[in-house]
């Protein structure tokens, strides 16, 4: 069974890097060879990009490109998450725990809260519950989930979201160590700034107490402090690899196989390594697969290495989930 369970609808900041990345998105849906670079075509296009922006991410017309490209990899299943900082709801929960202050960092990193931090969760359930049954009809699973930031102490409102809605699954991640988001590329300098070795003991402990916390159906990306290329010999992580591996066993918490930092930063690797998953493997740890897409044309990108991977890795099933229930179905 081929599924892709992390699928974004929109991210910021909105800037004209994202405004162009959004036109590349919709133009292999709209346009063919024999239309491009005439006047009435820019004119045609760039209604549809205005569109876009006007009806914003929570609109059919951009669903259906996610599901047209599914159909298009023969996806059985997508799952449409977005992250917790997306949501006004839950602005307050990341001002407590990111790094906020008025240096550098935090001047940026406040600036990004408020670029993104833009729309409502009830929104976004609501929409993409609407629309289960027309993908239904198409022959494609569409499922809801949400991708929660774990902070330590944060548990209580995160759990808060888990119980609130009716969710397929529930994602959790870490994205930000001591407050500094490292996977974005304006601050990718601190990696030279600290010892590579501390840096990657904070971050697998802080993997392990987000799936020690038991409030997750899945933790996503679980070495993703390798995004920009900054990582210590892999043979000095395999103790953390062994620890991730028990905790998910023990607490019965699936990972993934996720292929966004194979094409969307540097490291040009999926998450987690093939070391990471030999490991996972040997432990019984269930796993799905994910493109971490987010635009319509990403979906399902290199789910089919993914899956040979896995298989590599000694895997034979994939997770899926349907209202947080978990389901072992054959890899191939």
């Amino acid at each position: 069974m081929k599924v892709d369970y992390h699928v974004h609808l929109e991210e910021g900041p909105y800037s004209l890097g994202w405004l162009n990345r959004t036109a590349e998105a919709l133009r292999p849906f709209f346009c063919t060879a024999k239309q491009t670079h005439s006047r009435e075509w820019l004119d045609a296009f760039f209604s549809q990009l205005a569109e876009r922006l006007r009806n914003g991410a929570f609109s059919a017309e951009w669903l259906d490109l996610y599901r047209l490209r599914a159909k298009q990899v023969g996806l059985a299943a997508v799952g449409v998450v977005d992250h917790l900082y997306r949501f006004r709801e839950y602005k307050a929960y990341y001002e407590a725990h990111l790094h906020l202050a008025g240096d550098q960092l935090g001047g940026l990193q406040r600036r990004w809260l408020e670029q993104v931090c833009v729309t409502s969760l009830d929104d976004f359930v609501t929409f993409v519950e609407g629309q289960k049954q027309r993908w239904a009809e198409d022959g494609i699973e569409l499922k809801v989930g949400i991708e929660l930031d774990y902070f330590p102490g944060g548990e209580a409102v995160l759990a808060d979201v888990t119980g609130a809605y009716p969710w397929d699954y529930c994602i959790g991640s870490v994205h930000f160590l001591q407050g500094w988001g490292f996977d974005n590329p304006d601050t990718r300098e601190r990696f030279q700034q600290t010892d590579l070795y501390m840096l990657y003991g904070r971050f697998f402990s802080l993997v392990e107490q987000a799936v020690s916390s038991r409030l997750f159906d899945v933790v996503a990306h679980p070495d993703s402090l390798k995004a920009f290329g900054y990582r210590p010999d892999e043979a000095a992580l395999l103790s953390y690899y062994q620890r991730i591996a028990r905790a998910l066993k023990e607490t019965g918490t699936a990972t993934e196989i996720n292929t966004g930092l194979l094409y969307r930063y540097p490291v040009r690797e999926m998450c987690p390594s093939l070391r990471f998953l030999e490991i996972l493997a040997q432990h019984g740890v269930a796993v799905t697969t994910s493109s971490d897409a987010h635009f319509p044309d990403q979906v399902g990108h290199h789910l089919d290495e993914a899956r040979e991977l896995l298989k590599r890795a000694g895997f034979r099933t994939i997770a899926v989930f349907d209202r947080r229930r978990r389901e072992q179905v054959d890899l191939f």
